[in-house]
């Protein structure tokens, strides 16, 4: 079942698609995806991962970060791969956003848990 997030994005993106105006097999082949793929993203039947967005987003006329914002996985304002990212290596922080929020809700929590740890062990081993 669609969440009106993803209806509303499925209706965006279908929209941007048409008044570019691109076919779906077009915009298939210029972002280098599935049209069946794209053709459920467009229905809601599916939510598009940050690659398949990251992939759709210039042929469709959007910057990376518009999109990500339309979808929910970056606030508006926060630079592409920024959001709870801090403190990260650049090339984690990198390959963390190209992830699903989830995920990187998830391993971003990880981390924080690791870092006290070793954090709470060091306070320990200091005389």
């Amino acid at each position: 079942m669609d969440t009106p997030g993803e209806t509303k994005l499925s209706t965006i993106i279908k929209r941007q698609r048409v008044m570019v105006p691109l076919t779906l097999r077009e915009l298939a082949a210029k972002a280098g995806v599935s049209a069946s793929h794209l053709g459920r993203v467009e229905r809601g039947e599916r939510f598009p991962s940050a690659n398949i967005l990251r992939k759709i987003a210039r042929p469709l006329g959007f910057d990376e970060d518009e999109l990500f914002m339309l979808a929910g996985y970056l606030s508006p304002g926060t630079p592409i791969g920024a959001e709870s990212h801090e403190g990260l290596d650049p090339y984690v922080a990198k390959m963390l956003s190209r992830e699903p929020v989830e995920t990187q809700r998830a391993i971003i929590g990880i981390l924080s848990m690791l870092k006290s740890l070793a954090q709470s062990g060091q306070e320990k081993e200091s005389p």
